[in-house]
């Protein structure tokens, strides 16, 4: 199989092969253009056979950090050439990918994990491409964001992505007071250090809204932390600075409130109490519902001690 350098030979590479569970599998060919294809966000095994089969038929592949994705490359055979892509020399190198793909080549773009386009600079090339009138093709996988969304335990039907918030606090606690009133889970991006910062401004901006804390997910140490902002603020506060990817999401807020029974009520904290303690449990119910802190902490108590008595 024969390793071209990249954008320096006009010689039509062989079909190009990939290796799965040790066997070699052949790609099928490609169509010229851009293809911003998903990669894992930590699990080598999160990627998919179209992604595969793409990576190694296209001509080149645009990486943010091409020592990251040859590790991914490498793990499944592939010999595709690689070429930095990234927000500093992006502006030098679209000319080039526009000119390669008018050229009948099929690239492919990657990020160093996840899904291309989000919280990188990929959205400037495909821009660039289709108003070349060239191709773009997604080929789908993974995304942190979506990761996060369905394991934090919070609404799924709306949501809105801001990536990082910005590095100071002041700046930081203005820009959470526009999203706030957005009605729908919002999901951040966070560094490991800003991360107790983060939560605190969070809890003092919008008060005690159900959030989660996700950390490496999908990787070996996957660990979920749950609870109102405050709660997880004061955890992350004491605890030692957490090491790995940061997804922060935070419920939204809480809509004008119907009238609740205390049936309602119980099934509602039946439902919190399967992953909350009774503490958080009662806190994201009284912002759902508007109802008195020590009426739906009773409530809390005897759902709490009527599941235990039927556990046992």
């Amino acid at each position: 199989m024969s390793l071209r350098r990249p954008f320096q030979s006009d010689a039509v590479p062989p079909r190009s092969a990939f290796t799965l569970l040790g066997l070699a599998a052949e790609a099928e060919p490609i169509a010229a253009g851009l293809h911003v294809v998903a990669t894992p966000i930590g699990n080598l095994k999160d990627i998919s056979l179209r992604a595969l089969g793409t990576l190694a038929a296209a001509d080149a592949v645009l990486a943010e950090d091409t020592r990251v994705t040859r590790v991914l490359l490498a793990h499944y055979g592939i010999t595709t050439p690689l070429i930095a892509y990234h927000e500093h020399n992006a502006a030098e190198m679209r000319p080039k990918v526009l000119e390669k793909i008018g050229e009948g080549r099929a690239l492919a773009i990657v990020s160093d994990a996840g899904t291309p386009l989000v919280s990188d600079p990929g959205f400037k090339l495909v821009e660039a491409v289709l108003e070349a009138g060239f191709q773009v093709t997604t080929v789908p996988g993974a995304s942190a964001v979506l990761a996060g969304l369905v394991v934090a335990g919070l609404p799924t039907d709306r949501f809105f992505f801001e990536g990082f918030l910005p590095p100071k606090s002041a700046a930081r606690r203005e820009r959470l007071s526009v999203l706030g009133p957005i009605p729908g889970t919002l999901v951040f991006f966070e560094s490991p250090r800003r991360t107790a910062e983060m939560l605190a401004d969070a809890a003092a901006v919008l008060g005690p809204r159900p959030a989660a804390v996700a950390r490496e997910l999908t990787k070996f140490f996957e660990t979920v932390r749950r609870g109102t902002l405050p709660d997880l603020a004061a955890e992350f506060g004491d605890a030692p600075t957490p090491k790995g990817e940061i997804v922060v999401l935070i419920g939204p807020p809480a809509e004008e409130h119907a009238p609740v029974d205390d049936t309602d009520l119980d099934a509602r904290l039946a439902r919190h109490l399967a992953r909350l303690s009774v503490k958080d449990a009662v806190a994201v119910t009284v912002q759902e519902t508007g109802l008195p802190k020590r009426h739906v902490y009773a409530r809390a108590v005897a759902v709490a001690t009527k599941a235990d008595g039927e556990r046992t």
